[in-house]
């Protein structure tokens, strides 16, 4: 069915939207960073996994990364290419499958290392460092905060790193910018550039936001090559997630309810916050509304005449979210979309409550809706057999 692009009408909600042109947009941009900077740009599947829109992703990067077997299974099986695979933590059971699946494998520990090496046979091997810096402000994000589960730090390595030790994984970013990138360069060369004549690879991770609009691609790329100029023998690696899935659609959801309490005004939405836009709660981030502006609480009352606090449709009392406000009064079957609802949701959703789950579509260029998924209650129940 072909559909109208701005207000989705007709559409069956509530249904995540992945939009065409917008998803070929940012792989030709990647596509480019990782051909001007001489380097492999990869997807994480932690931030989109959704498969059946895999032949496109094909068209412009050849490889992904996984953090668990049944990523590199899907990496394996239905990108038809093996996973850069890295676990905080791999267990006995799962470890032969995983490296069945694998081209490439970090261990999160020498002790991990030490446990598993000799069982991964046939592939290139790396170590995750820590290079005790980051600027991701949310701890909940951060992966080099005090304490810190992930990486090896510099003062634990031995001078000589083992013999089957070919790479090094970094992660340290989420949703930065190509400055951040820069000053954390600094950090990992000062700490860890003596091992670097060992190393055939360096993996930087995910959370480079290179498909953001003031992201300044120029100076990534050249920083790239500046790097790769002063250390040539190594292939650098980068493994974004939401970068991919950037600005490529959005969750459509309806008013199904408006209920008031102490002059707060909720509508009621047929999409959860906690099932469906989790980081929404967790980090907290505060989503686009199409047609309505965010306001602070601090504004109401406020001059707007329309305010409304949206809430999801779970039990969970703390399902809502912020204050919008319209220029219009809301009606019972409204479309509400949020902007920007692909990267980091349709992998992290869950069916708390029962609550129905939203639908896959894939919106063609041209203009043609594909249904990829409609789930129901047999999913529901499936989960708890």
């Amino acid at each position: 069915m072909k559909v109208n692009r701005q207000t989705f009408e007709g559409v069956m909600t509530p249904v995540y939207i992945l939009e065409e042109d917008l998803l070929r947009d940012n792989l030709k941009l990647i596509a480019r960073v990782a051909a001007e900077a001489d380097i492999e740009i990869i997807l994480a599947f932690k931030a989109f996994a959704l498969w059946k829109t895999f032949p496109i992703f094909r068209e412009y990067i050849h490889a992904t990364t996984a953090s668990s077997l049944f990523e590199a299974r899907l990496a394996a099986e239905e990108f038809e290419s093996k996973a850069h695979t890295y676990s905080p933590a791999y267990t006995d059971g799962e470890f032969d499958e995983i490296v069945r699946c694998s081209s490439h494998l970090t261990f999160n520990s020498l002790s991990q290392y030490e446990r598993f090496h000799q069982r991964a046979q046939g592939i290139s091997l790396g170590l995750r460092i820590n290079p005790e810096y980051s600027e991701v402000e949310t701890l909940l994000y951060n992966p080099c905060a005090p304490g810190t589960r992930f990486g090896v730090s510099a003062d634990r390595l031995p001078d000589l790193l083992p013999e089957d030790i070919e790479g090094f994984h970094c992660h340290c970013h989420c949703e930065s910018g190509d400055d951040v990138f820069e000053r954390t360069l600094v950090h990992i060369e000062e700490k860890f550039s003596r091992w670097f004549p060992q190393l055939k690879w360096i993996n930087f991770g995910g959370g480079h936001l290179m498909t953001r609009k003031d992201y300044d691609v120029i100076h990534l790329i050249n920083i790239l090559k500046d790097f790769k100029s002063r250390y040539p023998h190594m292939k650098v690696i980068m493994e974004p997630g939401s970068a991919f899935g950037w600005q490529t659609g959005p969750l459509v959801s309806e008013v199904v309810d408006v209920v008031e309490d102490k002059g707060i005004r909720t509508a009621i939405l047929n999409v959860s916050f906690t099932c469906h836009m989790p980081d929404c709660l967790e980090m907290p981030y505060m989503p686009a509304v199409r047609g309505a502006e965010a306001i602070e609480e601090s504004d109401r009352p406020s001059p707007y005449a329309h305010v409304y606090r949206l809430g999801g449709n779970s039990c969970l009392s703390g399902d809502f979210l912020g204050y919008w406000a319209f220029d219009h009064e809301l009606t019972i079957g409204e479309r509400i979309i949020f902007e920007d609802m692909l990267h980091y949701t349709t992998v992290k959703t869950t069916m708390f409550n029962g609550i129905s789950h939203p639908s896959l579509a894939l919106l063609r260029s041209n203009g043609e809706l594909e249904m990829l998924r409609i789930f129901g209650y047999e999913d529901y129940k499936n989960r708890m057999d």
